[in-house]
């Protein structure tokens, strides 16, 4: 006879759970699956609970001395339900029963529902065995392995003294470092259970040089997951000889001459421009918006036919790779454009349920007090077949981009971009150093004069602001030819 796992709603408040405190493991399935079991007896059609442990740490030298150590503990979680196409999310710090119950009591009632009388049934959830990304891949050693703090302050006070040694009429520099170690639980009413544990790490120098009126101010940074040695392995003198040599030659630079010109632009953060005009274009969230001008061109032309590119969330050790999502859905490549043509937009799970796109695991979060929205993870610009020489020796007069800044994107595609480091291009050599260039363009057009690219694909951590917080992206490309584009400068 099968045991029946049916409960009366009114025995819910004597039940006993005991779930592991420190830990997401096996004994969270039983309270999970009640709970979830819960919120579909209550008329749900969807309920998701994101469970998350975090351990973050951060430091800052300033000169030649720690100005700033920054800890941060929190645990929390999160319930998301949907009913029909609405939704709502609640978030707690209480990870008790009585705690997640209540959030889920709350994200009930925002959409109209109410608990099941005293006497209803209360089906359990059967969730699948936990799969555990953090367990299979040895990941709950990590965090005893990283850098103490000891460790960072010495380390980043050898990086600033380097570009002391390295740089000239120096007026400020500055090192940073932070470590974000995460521990995530996802149980759905679809059966979805799943654990992982993520580790990401940045290091960063940034350097302010001056000599009468002449100013410039560059900054370099390295990113990583998974590897809790990062930072002992980091090459400082290398990145302070690189930043120092960079900052003394646009220290007296000539200003650039605004116009429209062709560019090259280089490898590693240029893709920051793909990310940002193009990439943001083709979350569902955006199609939800109606904000975004490729909502209808999936199969259609938007690209130059040199333009492949990818969004996907397995490259190891970059900055948006990730074993599953915040939905618990596991990592896999998305093809968005394949020689200029729109193959996919990335989706998450409301994304996919209101706009028809398939899951694409990009369904991400900053933390439990944000629900997942549709994310990039690591999203570059594929290689191309031409060499770099080709690209420089297709330039009569134009400018080569050599290191990005800052920047802001509108709505739908519309951007203005900082040059840090760039350089004139005459007869398809580079010839003196320029500052002040500002790219301005907007990405539907942009996108087709994408003419060339070279075969030296980088990829870069960046991060990302969108609905669903800040959180760890890539991006990349490698060294891409625009035919034409404008150029704020003097």
């Amino acid at each position: 006879m099968l045991k029946n796992t049916l409960l009366l709603s009114k025995q819910l408040p004597t039940l006993q759970y005991s779930s592991t405190p420190e830990r997401f493991d096996e004994t969270w399935e039983a309270p999970l699956a009640t709970l979830l079991g819960l919120g579909r007896a209550a008329g749900a059609d969807f309920i998701e609970f994101f469970l998350e442990r975090v351990n973050y740490i951060s430091c800052l030298a300033e000169e030649d001395t720690i100005t700033s150590i920054t800890p941060r503990l929190s645990t929390g979680a999160g319930v998301r339900v949907f009913k029909g196409h609405g939704d709502c999310y609640v978030s707690t710090n209480d990870l008790s029963f009585a705690g997640l119950k209540a959030a889920l009591e709350k994200g009930l009632s925002i959409l109209g529902l109410q608990l099941p009388a005293p006497n209803a049934f209360i089906p359990e959830i059967n969730l699948e065995l936990l799969r555990d990304y953090a367990a299979k891949r040895g990941k709950d050693s990590w965090l005893p392995l990283c850098s103490s703090i000891r460790e960072m302050g010495e380390i980043l006070l050898e990086s600033t003294a380097q570009l002391q040694q390295k740089a000239n009429h120096i007026q400020s520099r500055r090192g940073t470092y932070f470590r974000d170690w995460q521990e995530v639980l996802v149980a759905a009413s679809d059966g979805t259970f799943a654990r992982d544990i993520r580790l990401t790490q940045s290091v960063g120098l940034s350097l302010l040089c001056a000599d009468g009126s002449d100013r410039a101010s560059m900054g370099e940074r390295g990113g990583n997951t998974s590897d809790p040695n990062f930072l002992k392995t980091w090459d400082y003198q290398e990145a302070a000889e690189q930043l120092a040599e960079s900052t003394g030659k646009m220290l007296y630079a000539d200003y650039v001459e605004s116009g429209t010109y062709p560019i090259i632009m280089a490898n590693h953060f240029g893709g920051v421009i793909f990310h940002e005009a193009c990439g943001h274009l083709l979350e569902t969230t955006q199609i939800e918006r109606k904000t975004t001008p490729f909502a209808d061109k999936k199969g259609e032309k938007i690209a130059h036919e040199s333009l492949t590119a990818w969004d996907e969330g397995r490259t190891e050790n970059a900055f948006g790779t990730i074993d599953m999502d915040d939905e618990g859905m596991p990592a896999q490549r998305t093809l968005l454009i394949e020689k200029g043509v729109l193959k996919n937009f990335l989706a998450d799970r409301a994304g996919s349920w209101r706009t028809g796109h398939p899951r694409t695991g990009s369904g991400r979060r900053q933390s439990f007090t944000f629900a997942a929205a549709s994310r990039m993870r690591n999203t570059y610009i594929a290689p191309g077949e031409y060499t770099i020489e080709d690209l420089f020796a297709s330039v009569d007069k134009g400018i080569y981009c050599k290191k990005m800044g800052g920047g802001s994107v509108g709505a739908t595609g519309q951007f203005n971009f900082g040059v840090d480091e760039a350089y004139l291009i005459e007869n398809g050599k580079i010839t003196k150093p320029l500052k002040g260039a500002i790219l301005i363009g907007e990405a539907k057009e942009i996108m087709n004069k994408i003419s060339m690219c070279s075969q030296d694909l980088s990829l870069a951590p960046g991060f990302c602001g969108s609905i669903s917080g800040s959180i760890y992206t890539t991006v990349g490309q490698p060294h891409i030819k625009v035919d034409s584009i404008t150029v704020g400068g003097r």
